[in-house]
């Protein structure tokens, strides 16, 4: 008999490619936020009570890193208390928990090229980070049984993205100018691939504290400049620093995460970035056009 996992955040960007990837081995079962606030704890309890999952999957997040700056309460609420309840219905049943953090645990104030592992300490710098790093320090505390898959600069063909805000500007004038953060280095990762990798690791069944990212880097404008030109489109891209383009979050300079102990481990099945890019354009290309031509 199949496994079973319940998804948090089932109908956001990771949500949805992590259910698709795991109905073939798993019973999947993925409510949205709507349907299951993470926050709530009463709620989250009877859903494991009920379900009983071997393991407990977390893509639910607030994600709005400058809306975090104001709303920090929400922030708090979904990114720390929501991981801290999963955490704790999980400890009670004995279910994995697999929780999806993010590269703004750290200050970002390496010089690239050298990236954060693992064993790095966090720093983070913006009210987004701050709350995510409570959410692993829960997850840690409560759940004897966790992984934790630190990601970053993360696109996919539902929901809001980097991608998709540079998809529309150049639909919407081409004679645009669109300046782009050219001093900001990552790795950008597509969810599908990083829906795999959990996968991965939900299988090992191992336990402790991953990146998973993309393989190599590149800058806000790298990506943007690739995107473009895979999906054929006339533009005209400038790059820019970030100092001129302010923003109410403080962004790490540097996201660049090595998959250290996946690789360890012998887990890893990230790629590098450029050719996850070009395979997201060849099955998603028309499908975003059409989405931002509506």
């Amino acid at each position: 008999m199949k496994k079973q996992v319940l998804i948090c955040g089932g109908a956001g960007q990771l949500g949805r490619d992590c259910a698709a990837v795991l109905e073939a081995a798993w019973r999947v079962s993925a409510p949205g936020s709507k349907t299951l606030d993470i926050a709530d704890r009463e709620a989250v309890l009877e859903a494991v009570e009920a379900l009983r999952p071997d393991v407990i999957l977390n893509c639910a997040a607030y994600t709005k890193v400058d809306q975090c700056e104001t709303d920090r309460a929400e922030a708090w609420r979904v990114n720390a208390l929501g991981p801290r309840n999963l955490a704790e219905a999980g400890a009670t049943h004995g279910a994995l928990l697999v929780h999806v953090s993010t590269d703004y645990v750290f200050d970002g104030r390496r010089v690239p090229p050298e990236p954060y592992t693992e064993e790095d300490a966090p720093g983070p710098l913006s009210v987004y980070g701050q709350s995510k790093l409570a959410g692993e320090m829960a997850v840690r505390e409560i759940a004897e049984r966790h992984a934790i898959l630190r990601t970053a600069w993360l696109y996919g063909a539902g929901g809001h993205n980097f991608l998709k805000t540079m998809l529309r500007l150049a639909v919407s004038d081409p004679e645009r100018v669109i300046r782009v953060v050219n001093d900001q280095y990552g790795c950008p990762t597509w969810s599908r691939d990083l829906a795999r990798q959990i996968a991965r690791v939900m299988e090992a069944g191992v336990c402790g504290t991953f990146h998973a990212c993309g393989e190599g880097f590149c800058t806000w404008y790298d990506l943007a400049r690739r995107f473009l030109e895979l999906m054929a489109l006339p533009h005209r891209l400038a790059p820019c620093s970030t100092s001129e383009y302010p923003t109410a979050a403080v962004r790490p300079r540097n996201s660049i995460l090595e998959n250290r102990r996946l690789k360890e481990e012998g887990l890893d099945v990230m790629r590098p970035w450029e050719e996850a890019l070009e395979e997201f354009v060849a099955l998603n290309g028309r499908a975003l056009l059409e989405e931002v031509n509506a």
